[in-house]
């Protein structure tokens, strides 16, 4: 029979969770602080097409992610008026990449699997460059996603110039006046070699369905 002291014990624990620290930096390189003004968190995943998509592979392009979640209510009004498919024929217009992320859990609201997503945005008319699936929601966290939907915009050079809500009028009503789009704003100013006014709001909508 081995025995190990609580020290050795401890030594062990903490090696263990080092190669851990080491492996989640290894498959997305950083879990930085997501600040605007500041270097984008860098990732490297796979989209819902088997392509290999990174950060730097979109160096020097002007780049949209959104978070999404086909059963959330917030989502199903932006799609169903096509204010989303709208923004993301503007961005292709304008040779800006539209990244469509789904950090949904398996068996939570939202889950699909790679054929179902791309059916989902075929039967919508919803165009984004690329589609990420990310069911263990290591990509949602690296950049803090907290609602469906919730949007970023990351500049040619990488760094972060928007992030927050779609818009600003998260239950408008008959009366309500034409809300401020705050993701074509970003995108304009970022054309424009400007800074977003504002750079980041509260994003609303349904809370990012991840596993626990």
């Amino acid at each position: 029979m081995v025995t190990v002291s609580r020290r050795s014990l401890g030594q062990l624990m903490s090696v263990c969770a080092a190669a851990a620290l080491t492996i989640t930096a290894f498959t997305l390189e950083a879990r930085a602080d997501v600040v605007t003004g500041e270097a984008a968190p860098a990732f490297s995943v796979q989209t819902a097409t088997g392509e290999a998509l990174s950060l730097d592979s979109l160096s020097g392009q002007t780049v949209v992610l959104e978070w999404t979640n086909h059963g959330c209510p917030y989502v199903q009004r932006h799609y169903g008026s096509e204010h989303i498919q709208n923004l993301q024929a503007s961005a292709a217009d304008n040779d800006v990449v539209w990244v469509q992320v789904i950090s949904s859990a398996p068996g939570e609201q939202g889950y699909v699997e790679a054929e179902e997503a791309l059916s989902l945005n075929e039967e919508r008319g919803a165009a984004p460059a690329h589609v990420v699936l990310d069911p263990s929601g290591d990509l949602g966290r690296l950049y803090d996603a907290r609602t469906t939907p919730h949007m970023y915009v990351i500049d040619g050079e990488g760094v972060l110039q928007y992030a927050g809500a779609i818009d600003d009028q998260p239950r408008p009503r008959a009366d309500s006046p034409e809300p401020t789009d705050y993701v074509t704003m970003a995108l304009a100013a970022v054309s424009n070699g400007q800074s977003p006014d504002p750079a980041q709001t509260q994003p609303y909508g349904c809370n990012v369905k991840y596993a626990y």
